[in-house]
């Protein structure tokens, strides 16, 4: 799913803007986002008559609304990136976000990919034809319904998984990891990957083998990468999915730069 968020003057109405014209411009789902002021200036009746902690209602048509208190923004984009090929964001950013800033923002984005003083500056033809050139917001879902859609997938007995995620200390004297960033080459370590992943389905009884890592500021406990293998049997989807990884770590080149609570230095520099 590729997405786009807007921050500053007017989020709102330039995210409508840009979603409208995602919508006329490319083929896929467009779902749009809105978050803090954006919502809380919005009066909701935030009432429930039970103690459930979410609420949906949903029609006979297949429209559905709901409300719950547990979701971040991550969390949301998590959900909504299987079905969706679009999101934008109106009201906040995320380090690993393409961003649009309208005006001034406190403090600055991380993935600032456009700038304008106001709504009207802003070039939403520009932006909409350049969205899909952003990096993809992937998830291990997203991985697994793309394997379940294999043409071989009536053969398959087995997926298997692998998920990497940001350790926040190995030992417990170790200083507390407070992020982790990834550079890649790009074009070239998705052309790694892809060489990975077709060696890999070439084996016997192996139909599938899906893998991204991300790139960017990774928080605590955020994942990194993901290695799906579609499979007839455990026993070959569990020997490919570990043979992927360690494959992706050998022979891909991304690069690691982590920031402790004492420290910051890539780990190709220190041998990690």
């Amino acid at each position: 799913m590729q997405t786009l968020c807007v921050v500053g003057d007017d989020a709102s109405a330039v995210a409508d803007a840009l979603a409208t014209r995602i919508a006329e411009t490319y083929e896929g789902r467009v779902a749009t986002v809105d978050y803090g002021d954006a919502v809380d200036n919005v009066a909701v009746d935030e009432g429930d008559p039970t103690d459930a902690d979410g609420r949906f209602s949903l029609t006979s048509k297949g429209q559905w609304v709901g409300r719950g208190d547990d979701r971040s923004l991550v969390d949301l984009l998590d959900s909504l990136a299987p079905d969706y090929e679009y999101a934008v964001v109106a009201g906040t950013s995320h380090h690993r976000l393409p961003t649009v800033v309208v005006g001034d923002s406190d403090p600055e984005p991380a993935n600032v990919v456009a700038e304008a003083p106001t709504a009207d500056a802003v070039d939403i033809a520009a932006l909409a034809t350049r969205v899909d050139d952003f990096e993809p917001h992937v998830t291990l879902e997203t991985l697994i319904d793309r394997a379940e859609a294999s043409p071989l997938a009536e053969r398959s007995g087995a997926i298997a998984t692998f998920t990497g995620r940001v350790r926040i200390k190995d030992s417990p004297e170790d200083d507390r990891t407070e992020h982790l960033a990834f550079e890649k080459y790009e074009g070239v370590a998705d052309e790694r990957m892809a060489a990975i992943s077709d060696d890999l389905t070439d084996r016997e009884g192996v139909f599938e083998v899906l893998m991204h890592h991300r790139v960017g500021v990774m928080g605590p406990g955020e994942d990194i990468v993901f290695v799906v293998v579609l499979a007839g049997h455990r026993e070959e989807a569990f020997q490919t999915v570990e043979d992927g990884i360690n494959r992706l770590k050998d022979e891909v080149p991304i690069f690691k730069k982590e920031t402790t609570e004492a420290d910051e230095f890539w780990l190709h520099e220190r041998g990690g």
